[in-house]
C-alpha cells in the first residue's frame, strides 16, 4: 500500500500520529531509549522485591481450586469417553 492509496482523512490521521511530516512524506518513529543494564545481583534483588508484592493464595484456596480443576477434568474426560464409546457402538452397529 502506498501513500497514493490513502484518502485525505487517513493522511490527516497519520500526520496526527506522527507517521507523516507536513509534506506528506513518511517519517521514522524515534527509537525507544535503551534501558540500562543491571548485573545479576541487582536483577535478583528486583525479582525478590516484585515477588514480595504478589498476593499469594492461601492453602485452603489452593486446595479448593485444585479440587475444582481435578473434578472438572474428570467430568469432561468422562463425557468425551462416553461420547467416544457411544459413537463407536453406533458405527459398529451401522457398518456391521
Amino acid at each position: 500500500m502506498s501513500l497514493d492509496d490513502l484518502n485525505r482523512e487517513q493522511k490527516r490521521q497519520l500526520r496526527r500520529q506522527g507517521a507523516l511530516d507536513e509534506k506528506g512524506a513518511p517519517t521514522r518513529a524515534p527509537r525507544p531509549a535503551q534501558r540500562e543494564k543491571v548485573g545479576p545481583r541487582q536483577y535478583l534483588r528486583e525479582v525478590r522485591d516484585e515477588l514480595r508484592k504478589v498476593a499469594w493464595p492461601t492453602k485452603p484456596e489452593v486446595i479448593r481450586y485444585s479440587t475444582i480443576v481435578t473434578v472438572t477434568v474428570v467430568v469432561y474426560t468422562a463425557i468425551v469417553a462416553g461420547l467416544d464409546f457411544g459413537l463407536r457402538e453406533i458405527m459398529d452397529w451401522f457398518y456391521t
